[in-house]
């Protein structure tokens, strides 16, 4: 394999692993924000145990997402130094205040409040919860803001004389900023990050609370205990089905403003070949690889007109009508200044016959199946949040059971990885672009990384990224075994010299 094509896999694995512990970091630090505010107000103990608990796990992903984070800047300037230069003044921009600004403001107060539970007054150590909670969902902007430019790079223009991209005047940064994009997208993803935490918080109650449940009729403390579980079985059922219904109303919207800006991942994600009105969505097809010959499918008719526009009896473009454009140089939905660049129109017209060039197609296996296995992931796990509010209702518990502990791994993971599959659809189905419309995948590479090179530090960070996967697991797992801790109230020292206690 090329160097170009081992440093996308490298930085897809890097990538796809970091995410996996972002959206448990950005809606479970609010959700402990909660939980120590009700402790604050009515003082009950169940909530003080809870916000340890959960703020225990929230330390332990917190931790690992930091160290897999790091690496993915350092792959712009190893792997990725042509795109870096094309549009390092774009694009450096909302990573340098998501730095500044969220990371500091998070991590300093993440770690005011690790320290400060017999440091500083009840109030003053609730709002460090809460400035780091809002610290993580601000860093997800500035790095939502980032990758929505390169799906849709508003805000800059060509400069002819240094060959980049720069940004269009004082207001560029805010264009980037307001990209319609990015202003659909994160909603969307804060919305199925509160998915990933309701469903990790219901799950891990939902399992204590069936096994607690015999003790619970004889020991005073299992007693205590259960309620606690119960509470916090049916709080994360109820973020997971509230942010479930924000997750389908944006993501339908995201879906209608890809399809304006990115008209090919829509058709991509359908594998429609042929322009249709009204178009169909296929649940299920069963075709040729290259999905250009359909075998066998269940379609449900106008679906997709009306995820793509709103209308049920709309036109869809096909891929067929949409690479006969391309190859003309006239990208569909590539309207922005930097993209209606004659010298940018021109190299990206010249791209169709460059060697090794791979065609205006996205990936239509991946961006196909990877679309419905996010929606699928979704709806289980909505149906799962719905199912155990009803199990729970009026104080029964669940009996327990097979299907009950199946249903309580899936509903951490089944958010989990459907928010993982969504971003394979929408880095895949930009192909063959980094930046749509602007600057293609493989002239965006670093011309003086070989392959050997690449691939052996992509063998590496898998092999570290294993036995960090094996550390966090198992440190989650310890911890969520032993179940709520035992606490006191805290009281605050009044010696200025004691050593700080790591409360954790």
């Amino acid at each position: 394999m090329s160097a170009e094509t081992l440093a996308r896999w490298q930085f897809g694995i890097t990538t796809v692993y970091h995410f996996l512990f972002v959206p448990i970091t950005i809606a479970l630090s609010l959700l402990v924000a909660v939980m120590q505010t009700i402790w604050y107000r009515s003082g009950e103990e169940k909530m003080l145990r809870l916000t340890k608990f959960f703020g225990k796990l929230l330390l332990i992903n917190f931790a690992m997402g930091v160290v897999t984070g790091i690496v993915q800047e350092f792959q712009f300037g190893m792997n990725w130094s042509e795109y870096s230069r094309f549009v390092g003044d774009i694009f450096g921009a909302p990573l340098a205040m998501e730095a500044l600004i969220a990371f500091f403001l998070e991590s300093v107060f993440l770690g005011i409040w690790i320290f400060g539970w017999d440091r500083l007054p009840k109030k003053l150590h609730l709002a460090s919860i809460w400035l780091a909670a809002i610290g993580t969902m601000i860093s997800a902007v500035f790095i939502l803001a980032a990758n929505s430019w390169m799906q849709h790079p508003t805000g800059a223009i060509y400069n002819d004389v240094t060959g980049r991209a720069e940004t269009s005047g004082l207001g560029g940064i805010l264009e980037v900023i307001s990209n319609p994009v990015t202003l659909v997208t994160i909603p969307h993803v804060l919305a199925t990050a509160y998915m990933t935490a309701g469903g990790l918080m219901l799950g891990i109650a939902g399992w204590h609370l069936v096994r607690n449940a015999k003790a619970a009729e004889t020991s005073e403390k299992a007693a205590a205990d259960q309620d606690a579980w119960r509470w916090a079985t049916r709080f994360g059922a109820w973020v997971l089905i509230v942010s479930g219904l924000a997750t389908f109303v944006t993501g339908d919207l995201q879906g209608k403003i890809m399809t304006d800006v990115q008209p090919m991942k829509m058709a991509a994600a359908e594998a429609l070949w042929t322009t249709e009105q009204p178009a169909s969505f296929s649940i299920f097809t069963i075709g040729s690889l290259d999905g250009s010959t359909e075998i066998f499918a269940i379609k449900v008719p106008y679906v997709l007109s009306f995820l793509a526009t709103g209308n049920f009896n709309a036109k869809v473009l096909g891929i067929n009508d949409l690479v006969a454009e391309a190859k003309n140089g006239n990208i569909a939905g590539a309207t922005t200044a930097l993209q209606t660049n004659d010298a940018v129109k021109a190299s990206v017209k010249a791209a169709n016959d460059l060697e090794g060039f791979p065609g205006w197609v996205p990936n239509l296996p991946v961006t196909y199946w990877s679309f419905r296995i996010m929606m699928g992931l979704g709806f289980l796990a909505f149906a799962i949040g719905a199912w155990v509010l009803f199990a729970t209702r009026k104080g029964a518990t669940p009996k327990g059971g097979k299907l009950w502990d199946a249903a309580m791994i899936a509903s951490p993971l089944a958010p989990l990885f459907g928010i993982s599959f969504g971003w394979i659809f929408t880095e895949m189905g930009r192909q063959p672009f980094i930046v749509f419309g602007v600057l293609p995948t493989m002239s965006a590479n670093s011309p003086g990384v070989t392959a050997a090179e690449v691939g052996l530090t992509m063998v590496l960070y898998t092999v570290v990224y294993g036995v960090l996967a094996v550390v966090e697991v198992g440190l989650l797992l310890h911890f969520i075994k032993l179940g709520l801790p035992e606490v006191t109230e805290p009281q605050v020292l009044t010696d200025d010299d004691a050593p700080l206690s790591f409360a954790y």
